[in-house]
C-alpha cells in the first residue's frame, strides 16, 4: 500500500504565529497535514517555505534536489520553482491583527477548499508573558500587545470550529497579568470556555520526553464541547545520552571558523532522535568570532565545570576581565553546556546576541555553540535550514529562529499522543 500524503492527510492543521515550524514539523511527522502556516517574521517564514519544499520533494523521491540547495547548486529561487506554488503559498507571511483577519480567513477559506479543519496549533510570541522578558521592561510588558493576541487565536477557533486545539506558551504564562491584575491565563481560558472548548493546561518538561534539555512549557489542549475528550498522558521517557553524544559528530572549530564535513557516522542518538541520516549535508556549523576577553572567560567557565562541576560566577572573574557594573544579578552570565550531563539548559532566542550562557563543553575549541550545536539540543534534524530574509546564510537570524522554537521531538509525542486517541 502507498504512502499516504502528509498534504492529504484526513487530520490537517493550522499553525497559528508558526515561527520556523518546530511545532509543525512535530505535527507533520505524527502524519497530520499542514492547511498553512501564519508568520509574521520574513526570515521565519522563509524557513517554513523551505521546509515545505523539503516535505514536498521528499514525498516525490526527490530530496537530492533539495541536498543540492543545501550544498550551494541551487538559489532558493530555483528550489522553489521545482515544486507546486501551492506549497510555497501555504506559509503566509503576515501580521495577525484586527485588520488581516478577514484577508487570513479568506486565504485560509480557499487552501481548505470546503474541507473540515482539524486542529489548530500553535502560541503566541512569549517574550510579553516571560519573567525574562518582563524584569528587562519598564513596565513589565503591563501594555505589549503580545499580551493579547490570544484574543485573535480565539477568533479563528470560532471562524473554524476544530474539534481541538494546542496552544503551547512559556511558563511565565502562569503569573502574567493585565494592569487590573487579572491573570492573562485566567482570561486566555475564560474565552476559549466562551468560544466553546474545554481546556486542560499541562506544564510539561521537554527533558522528559526525549528532548536533550531542560525546558519547560506550558501547553493548553483545548477540547471543542460535545466532541471527543482527550488528554496529553503522554508516556515520560528521558533522554539517557550525553551532550557529548549529541555533538561527537560535528567537525571540532573554533570561534570565527565553519565547516561542512562530518568527521563520524551517526550515532545511535542521533538516529533515535532522527537529527541525522546518512546522506543529509551539513550546514550551520559556524561558529561566532569571539574576542580575546571572551574567550578568556570560557575557558574559565569549562575549567570551572570540569574540576568543580560547578557553574562560574561573574564575581570570581580576574578584575581585568570583568566590565559589567552589575554583580548582583545575573551572576551565571557565562554558562557552559555540560558535555556530560544528559541535557541542556533552556535555549532562548538571546543566543543570537551573544553566546556567553551557551558556551561549548570542549576546552580545545573555546568558543560558543553554533547553530546546528543549538538545534541539534532543539532536536531539529540536521536537514532543516533555517533561512534569512535575503538569498544568504544568516547566523543571527538561525540563532533567533531556533531560540523561540518548540523542541520537535516534544511536538512530535505531542502530536502522535493526539492522534492516536482520535484514531483509537
Amino acid at each position: 500500500m502507498p504512502k499516504k500524503s502528509v498534504y492529504r492527510s484526513n487530520l490537517n492543521f493550522l499553525d497559528l504565529f508558526a515561527g520556523c515550524g518546530g511545532l509543525s514539523e512535530g505535527f507533520i511527522r505524527a502524519g497530520f497535514s499542514p492547511v498553512a502556516h501564519i508568520e509574521m517574521d520574513q526570515a521565519a517564514s522563509n524557513s517554513l517555505k523551505t521546509r515545505m519544499c523539503y516535505h514536498w520533494l521528499k514525498e516525490h523521491n526527490k530530496l537530492m534536489l533539495y541536498y543540492d540547495y543545501l550544498n550551494k547548486k541551487i538559489s532558493r529561487n530555483d528550489l522553489y520553482s521545482l515544486v507546486p506554488s501551492e506549497v510555497i503559498d501555504s506559509v503566509i507571511n503576515e501580521e495577525i491583527a484586527e485588520n488581516t483577519l478577514e484577508n487570513l480567513f479568506n486565504d485560509i477559506d480557499k487552501k481548505l477548499n470546503k474541507q473540515k479543519l482539524s486542529l489548530i496549533i500553535g502560541g503566541p510570541p512569549c517574550q510579553a508573558y516571560s519573567l525574562i522578558g518582563r524584569s528587562c521592561e519598564k513596565e513589565n510588558m503591563l501594555n505589549d500587545k503580545r499580551n493579547y493576541l490570544y484574543k485573535y487565536y480565539a477568533e479563528f477557533l470560532k471562524h473554524y470550529e476544530p474539534e481541538h486545539f494546542v496552544f503551547e506558551n512559556v511558563t511565565g504564562l502562569l503569573s502574567a497579568k493585565d494592569p487590573d491584575g487579572k491573570r492573562h491565563l485566567d482570561n486566555m481560558l475564560n474565552l476559549f470556555k466562551d468560544v466553546g472548548y474545554e481546556c486542560t493546561l499541562y506544564v510539561l518538561n521537554a527533558k522528559e520526553y526525549g528532548v536533550p534539555q531542560n525546558r519547560k512549557r506550558v501547553i493548553i489542549l483545548g477540547n471543542k464541547k460535545d466532541c471527543k475528550k482527550i488528554d496529553l498522558n503522554i508516556p515520560k521517557q528521558p533522554c539517557k545520552s550525553t551532550i557529548n553524544e549529541l555533538f561527537e559528530d560535528l567537525p571540532k572549530i573554533k570561534a570565527g571558523e565553519e565547516s561542512c564535513k562530518y568527521i563520524k557516522k551517526s550515532n545511535k542518538l542521533l538516529t533515535n532522535l532522527k537529527i541525522r541520516d546518512s546522506k543529509t549535508p551539513l550546514t550551520f556549523q559556524m561558529a561566532r568570532p569571539n574576542t580575546q576577553q571572551d574567550l578568556s572567560i570560557y575557558k574559565l567557565a569549562v575549567k570551572k565545570w570540569e574540576n568543580e562541576t560547578g557553574r562560574l560566577n561573574y564575581n570570581d572573574i580576574p578584575l581585568g576581565l570583568q566590565t559589567h557594573k552589575n554583580k548582583n544579578s545575573f551572576t551565571d552570565r557565562f554558562k557552559v553546556v555540560a558535555g556530560n550531563l544528559t541535557y541542556s539548559h533552556t535555549v532562548v532566542a538571546h543566543v543570537a546576541k551573544d553566546g556567553h550562557y551557551y558556551i561549548h563543553p570542549d576546552i580545545e575549541q573555546n568558543r560558543s555553540l553554533t547553530p546546528r550545536e543549538v538545534a541539534r539540543i532543539q532536536t531539529f534534524p540536521d536537514d532543516f535550514y533555517f533561512e534569512g530574509i535575503k538569498d544568504a546564510v544568516c547566523r543571527t537570524s538561525a540563532y533567533k529562529q531556533i531560540g523561540n522554537a518548540v523542541p520537535v521531538v516534544l511536538a512530535e509525542k505531542i502530536a502522535q499522543y493526539i492522534k492516536d486517541s482520535l484514531i483509537g
